[in-house]
């Protein structure tokens, strides 16, 4: 499969300048605006924006609307892409959901939590919140893990019914058929 490559640039512009996607269905807390000042301040822009140049020359945003409110006075640094409005949209219904997809390996996690330090108190409650998450998640070492059940091999089929009263024909019909069948409902 050939990938194409749609960065067009890099360009370093006022954040006032960019333009709100008037898509973009993200929502940020408080919370997370926090925390993203303490980063910026400790570290500083590390990532770039994404953007799209329209008709008139100006640039409007697909990923990183947050920092751009964040930071108007900063001249920031945005991927021109070459896409389309439609090509930006569907990045713009992409990337955030795709990105939580992704899965948490919990001792790396801890691990790299016990190394990093930060001054912001509300870059450190992102951090405390997302342990306390896993950690709740993790499995108890107190308990003993249920034994394992072997199950036979079986085949089956599910049917899905309009509502109970086709359920209970389409259960009538199959056992009248001599087939074993049992009721769901899920």
């Amino acid at each position: 499969m050939k990938i194409r490559d749609r960065i067009k640039e890099l360009r370093r512009v006022p954040a006032s300048q960019l333009r709100p996607n008037p898509r973009n269905w993200r929502v940020h807390p408080q919370n997370q605006r926090d925390a993203l000042r303490g980063v910026l301040a400790e570290i500083g822009y590390a990532d770039a924006l994404l953007a799209r140049e329209l008709p008139d020359g100006s640039l409007e945003l697909i990923d990183g609307h947050l920092r751009a409110e964040t930071t108007p006075d900063q001249e920031v640094p945005v991927l021109v892409l070459d896409v389309d409005e439609q090509e930006a949209a569907k990045l713009l219904a992409t990337l955030d959901p795709l990105a939580g997809m992704a899965e948490t390996h919990e001792q790396v996690l801890a691990e790299l939590l016990a190394e990093v330090t930060t001054e912001s108190p509300a870059l450190q409650a992102v951090w405390d919140e997302l342990l306390a998450q896993h950690e709740a998640a993790a499995p108890d070492e107190n308990h003993a893990a249920p034994p394992e059940v072997h199950l036979p091999e079986a085949f089956q089929v599910v049917v899905e019914c309009r509502d109970e009263a086709d359920q209970r024909e389409v259960f009538e019909r199959l056992t009248a058929e001599g087939r074993k069948c049992r009721l769901l409902t899920l």
